[in-house]
């Protein structure tokens, strides 16, 4: 009987950068659980000239540096494919986040060695359970895309967001991406930011800790016994683990077409930037901002989940936590034998 492969959490890595750069927040889909805020994130497209500028701030001539392209959607901008050349030529490791429907034509614009990955987006196994959350017809177009993209020899990722109204069907994805020739597998837990921020029925994306920790680990370890390369957020550090923030190691920055650059992704509901770019320079900001709270300790762990997102937190009877909060940044791998 062959053992299943082990999680590991990966730990952050002085000097890794990983850029995450929203070329526009304009998207073909209303996704219920969209964390883009227009007020905060801007409405307008970065030219390509202006993006390959910006690129320059975050490109390292001695090592390579991970750029993830975002929106909105992405593949919505009409110089992506440009873009991403210019980006490898940059020494950038590039991945497009996309939901699927692959706007002007992207496959036929770029290769395969061009793009280190193409990750799509799905929230449920079925149309039934993905479309309520993503839009009618979303499952079938992303699919097809996805057939397309494997056959045509890129490498290829899939993101899922997990929330109160997905997580039941979690454990039919493995056998899903598995037919679907999907090479790395992302769960991801749903942010109380944007859309989700401002429903009503907020309570209803919110996953119990317990049942997070009944299913996910379990399904990481099945996707990984199939094949699969999986990645899934730590979330609750455990009693002997050490609380550590990205903020204060890595570099991570997640800019907005507005030219806002923050360094927690929990942060971007609010005017608390770390950094902005004007005139195509990189200005650190004075202030009460996000990097002011990175260096607070609190039994709670991360401070600013503490802060932006409470109802994350549980307590027992005597007011300690039941769980601490990881950094949002802090993944669990399993890399299947």
């Amino acid at each position: 009987m062959s053992l299943q492969p082990a999680a590991r959490t990966v730990g952050f890595k002085p000097g890794e950068r990983n850029v995450f750069f929203h070329l526009l927040t304009a998207c073909n889909l209303s996704c219920r659980h969209c964390y883009i805020n227009p007020q905060q994130h801007g409405t307008q497209t970065v030219s390509s000239e202006t993006a390959l500028q910006w690129l320059r701030l975050f490109a390292r001539k001695e090592k390579q540096s991970n750029l993830i392209l975002l929106g909105g959607e992405p593949t919505l901008h009409p110089q992506l494919a440009a873009i991403i050349k210019a980006a490898k030529a940059m020494r950038y490791s590039v991945t497009v986040d996309t939901n699927g429907f692959l706007h002007h034509d992207l496959l036929s614009n770029i290769t395969p060695e061009e793009l280190d990955y193409l990750s799509f987006s799905l929230d449920g196994p079925t149309p039934e359970v993905n479309d309520p959350i993503r839009g009618d017809n979303v499952f079938s177009t992303c699919i097809n895309n996805i057939r397309r993209a494997v056959d045509a020899g890129f490498s290829t990722s899939l993101i899922y967001t997990v929330s109160g109204l997905n997580i039941d069907h979690l454990d039919k994805m493995p056998e899903l991406l598995v037919q679907l020739g999907i090479q790395k597998f992302f769960v991801q837990v749903i942010g109380l930011r944007g859309n989700p921020a401002q429903e009503k029925s907020a309570d209803s994306w919110l996953v119990d800790p317990a049942k997070w920790l009944d299913i996910v680990p379990g399904v990481a370890a099945d996707a990984a016994s199939k094949g699969l390369h999986v990645i899934y957020p730590k979330v609750y550090l455990e009693p002997e683990e050490v609380f550590e923030c990205a903020g204060t190691v890595a570099e991570n920055y997640f800019i907005f077409p507005n030219g806002r650059v923050y360094q927690c992704p929990l942060c971007e509901d609010h005017p608390i930037h770390s950094f902005k770019i004007e005139d195509n320079t990189l200005l650190h900001r004075e202030g009460l901002n996000e990097d002011r709270f990175f260096q607070l300790s609190i039994p709670e762990g991360c401070v600013m989940n503490k802060l932006l997102q409470p109802e994350n937190i549980q307590y027992f009877a005597d007011g300690t936590p039941q769980h601490r909060i990881s950094c949002c940044l802090l993944k669990q791998e399993i890399v299947p034998a």
